[in-house]
């Protein structure tokens, strides 16, 4: 199940306010017109879609990485969640841009069978979403991360169409990351497949005493 265009940073969008049509592309393959996020939960809800509940939803692999800040905007990364989100693992998978994606899938091949050889290990309380990248050529291991901070250049710009009216280009196209040991950033710098562990639960109780202050 895929989006039927380009989904690239749609984050975790449901399409709520037209309907969606699901295109047959190939035997067990299907297209949505609608986000990454879509795509999960028209596979986990439609009536007739999947034999039974899967034991493990993957999403990738996407050409680009998703380190850092990219998983609150990539609709990879979201498609994952959402899976998460109904209690199913997930994995979400990502690659350069000019990487070889069949190279990169038969790599992914090992990860996914630990990990479902693993999943009998996790209680039943917890749903692991995963999120992986591959680095630019070999890599030459792997290593368990945290996310590390991406930054993109801050941009508006400001064009004219012929008719004089004005539309907008947002965000620049340059990245960069801080140096972060120990992050996803770090481990995709160095060669390294980065696995990090996402949480569903946002909750921080770093602003506690702020958050008693404004409740009063």
């Amino acid at each position: 199940m895929a989006p039927a265009s380009e989904q690239s940073t749609r984050s975790h969008a449901l399409t709520l306010h037209r309907p969606l049509r699901v295109l047959p592309v190939a035997p067990g393959v299907w297209s949505v017109d609608g986000t990454p996020a879509d795509c999960t939960y028209v596979a986990l809800h439609h009536p007739t879609m999947l034999p039974r509940r899967p034991t493990l939803v993957l999403s990738g692999i996407n050409h680009g990485a998703n380190l850092g800040s990219d998983v609150f905007y990539s609709g990879t990364v979201a498609a994952a969640r959402e899976a998460a989100f109904r209690g199913v693992p997930s994995m979400a998978l990502s690659m350069p841009s000019d990487a070889d994606a069949a190279a990169c899938a038969a790599l992914a091949v090992p990860f996914v069978e630990r990990l479902l050889r693993s999943l009998a290990s996790v209680p039943p309380s917890a749903t692991p979403l995963l999120n992986l990248n591959f680095p630019h050529g070999e890599p030459k291991g792997v290593r368990n991360t945290r996310l590390g901070v991406r930054s993109y250049e801050d941009l508006v710009e400001v064009r004219q169409d012929p008719r004089g009216r004005q539309y907008l280009w947002i965000g620049g196209p340059s990245v960069v990351h801080p140096l972060m040991e120990g992050s996803d950033t770090e481990a995709f710098d160095n060669g390294y497949v980065s696995i990090s562990a996402l949480r569903l639960d946002m909750d921080t109780n770093g602003f506690a005493p702020l958050v008693d202050a404004v409740a009063g």
